[in-house]
């Protein structure tokens, strides 16, 4: 008997958030819960929240993600924040090893780096050729690859609710990458999608459409990062 996942926010102050997540079928789920044929016609797969799925996926995760890799699709990471802030096992550095892209918040990012800056914590994540894109807030995203990087933003917004601004971002990011954009015109519009769905609240309210989206990445500032 297994039930849908549930997430409720709460806020402490104006800018202290905290997330209540009942996990439901989340906890079990396992790399045979995914076809393999699903896998394979994927031409990216992504995964988000895996502290949350680390005793279920975690074992097998690094190998889902290398068959996907294999069969010609590209790959990223949301690990989220670790509830229990130990932030590394095995099974997520064999995963992290298997992925195009890891695509943390700036507070995330220096718990993996294990770096007290941004800088630090770039070079230590990117070391291996991994490509990087660090979700800032109000100040758009860092993104990493091939030696280079990029600071991307696009025009401030007032929020109402930030819930759900880091996946929407990941999806805007995705979906430029599948269009073939570049990396850094794929972060605008990550960014874009990011924050025009902070003005509705909840988690899913504000998420923005594709037109809406790239509209608003169109106003975006790209700057190279000298490394």
């Amino acid at each position: 008997d297994h039930r849908d996942l549930h997430s409720f926010p709460t806020r402490r102050s104006s800018d202290l958030r905290a997330i209540l997540t009942a996990l439901g079928a989340v906890a079990s789920l396992a790399p045979a819960d995914i076809p393999d044929e699903l896998l394979g016609q994927a031409r990216h797969v992504h995964l988000s929240s895996y502290f949350l799925l680390a005793d279920s996926l975690g074992p097998g995760l690094a190998g889902m993600l290398a068959a996907a890799r294999a069969a010609g699709a590209r790959t990223s990471l949301d690990t989220n924040w670790d509830p229990a802030e130990r932030w590394f096992d095995k099974w997520l550095s064999a995963a992290i090893g298997q992925a195009d892209f890891l695509l943390p918040n700036e507070a995330e990012a220096l718990r993996l780096g294990g770096a007290l800056d941004l800088p630090t914590a770039v070079q230590t994540l990117t070391a291996t050729g991994l490509g990087l894109v660090v979700k800032r807030g109000e100040h758009g995203v860092l993104c990493a690859a091939g030696g280079r990087q990029w600071q991307v933003s696009v025009p401030p917004v007032v929020p109402l609710d930030s819930t759900g601004a880091g996946d929407c971002c990941n999806a805007g990011l995705i979906a430029g990458l599948l269009d073939g954009q570049a990396l850094p015109e794929a972060a605008a519009l990550g960014c874009a999608a990011g924050a025009l769905s902070t003005q509705a609240a909840g988690g899913t309210a504000g998420c923005p459409d594709r037109a809406a989206a790239a509209a608003c990445a169109q106003r975006a500032s790209v700057s190279p990062v000298p490394v």
